[in-house]
């Protein structure tokens, strides 16, 4: 087993780190407090081929491997949790699934220009009354000649108001229950959709986060993804994803709880010597530190089994289940590290705090990821290979790095 990065992910990370020393961490205490998400952060990212990181070349991508796309999580949540979830929503659980589910004709209509930056990918599963309960969804899709017309509202959708393309969840046959379930690519400028975003959120405040309405919108039968009923599958298969990438945001996040607190720990003086010289903030610095190093060996654990094509709920969830709370301890003893001072806004912790949470409730709460764990050794739970799965990364000579 290798521990060591590639020459090539090397420089991935220091591409990543200094694109957010520059361009998020001089500005995201502003957008925070004001609660605007820069559209243009956008285009900068596609310029250093970063928004279809493990998409293979043929599909515009940069052709990395799945450990590539946690760097990028990583570096990106080290700046704001908000610009790595537009990474996980746009790449995780957007166009990797398309990777896996979609024909070829909908990866060169939809998969190719967002792999290339050119369009922006979201995903909408959840609703105001199922959450964890993916069965309790109300959207209906139903076929009427050559579209399906779908209904219904989703929530706490990511990039609500400035994704190009959705892949929505909607029931074609509801009797059926899990198995009349089924995906569909819809796109926003189609009659019959609006979006809204939520504000007053507690933490991810520079995010885009909303809501989506449908009402009697037509979509096309050529934009079923996958088959009638396979709704479920689809879902369950882009959380594998999507979960991966909230793990290494939260390995990201644990690291810059830890550099924020050990800058202080050098400048802070009590009783007449560095704070860092007190047994108590070195139990918090320690901690930190095997929150980081667990946390990371458990995404990447997942991430190779990624770039083996195999099946990883498993893994997967533990990573984000684990790393995830991790990520929460590290950012409430950063502030209790800063005392006063990490309760104001001067300092970055309080923003690590607040955002901190969501990733502990979102793609699987805690409570949900404890239970899958403790099903799986108890002998309850088995995964089975799914008939579509993601190919196993062939990898190239030289990463596309710009």
């Amino acid at each position: 087993m290798n521990f060591d990065f590639t020459e090539e992910q090397n420089m991935l990370r220091e591409t990543v780190r200094s694109f957010v020393d520059k361009e998020i961490v001089p500005y995201i205490r502003e957008w925070d407090r004001s609660g605007g998400f820069p559209r243009e952060i956008f285009d900068k990212l596609r310029e250093l081929g970063l928004m279809g990181v493990c998409i293979p070349e043929k599909y515009g991508g940069s052709g990395m491997d799945y450990n590539s796309l946690a760097i990028v999580c990583e570096e990106l949540e080290r700046g704001d949790t908000a610009f790595r979830t537009a990474v996980s929503v746009h790449s995780g659980l957007n166009s990797l699934t398309l990777l896996q589910w979609g024909t070829e004709e909908q990866k060169q209509k939809y998969l190719v220009p967002q792999a290339k930056g050119e369009k922006i990918g979201a995903f909408g599963l959840t609703e105001p009354a199922a959450g964890s309960d993916v069965a309790s969804i109300q959207t209906t899709a139903k076929k009427e000649g050559e579209y399906y017309i779908l209904n219904g509202q989703k929530t706490w959708i990511s990039l609500c108001d400035i994704a190009d393309y959705f892949i929505v969840f909607a029931y074609t046959d509801k009797t059926k229950k899990y198995h009349g379930m089924s995906a569909f690519i819809v796109e926003r400028t189609w009659e019959g959709f609006s979006s809204k975003a939520i504000k007053g959120k507690l933490g991810i405040r520079s995010g885009n986060t909303g809501e989506l309405f449908f009402e009697n919108m037509k979509i096309p039968k050529e934009n079923l993804l996958g088959e009638e009923g396979e709704g479920f599958k689809i879902a369950m298969s882009a959380l594998d994803n999507g979960r991966f990438t909230v793990a290494a945001g939260a390995v990201g996040q644990i690291m810059a709880c830890l550099e924020a607190s050990v800058k202080y720990c050098h400048e802070r003086e009590t009783f007449g010597e560095p704070i860092g010289k007190h047994q108590l903030v070195q139990q918090m610095i320690a901690n930190m530190e095997a929150g980081l190093q667990m946390s990371r060996l458990l995404v990447y654990k997942a991430g190779e089994l990624k770039n083996q094509g195999k099946r990883n709920t498993r893994e997967t969830s533990l990573a984000k289940w684990q790393a995830c709370d991790f990520a929460n301890k590290a950012a409430d003893d950063a502030v209790q590290i800063h005392g006063a001072y990490g309760y104001s806004d001067e300092y970055p912790v309080e923003r690590f705090l607040r955002n901190s949470k969501a990733p502990v409730i979102y793609e699987g709460t805690r409570e949900i990821h404890t239970i899958m764990q403790a099903e799986y050794v108890l002998g309850y739970r088995k995964d089975k290979p799914l008939n579509k799965m993601l190919p196993a990364w062939e990898g190239n000579n030289e990463l596309n790095i710009k």
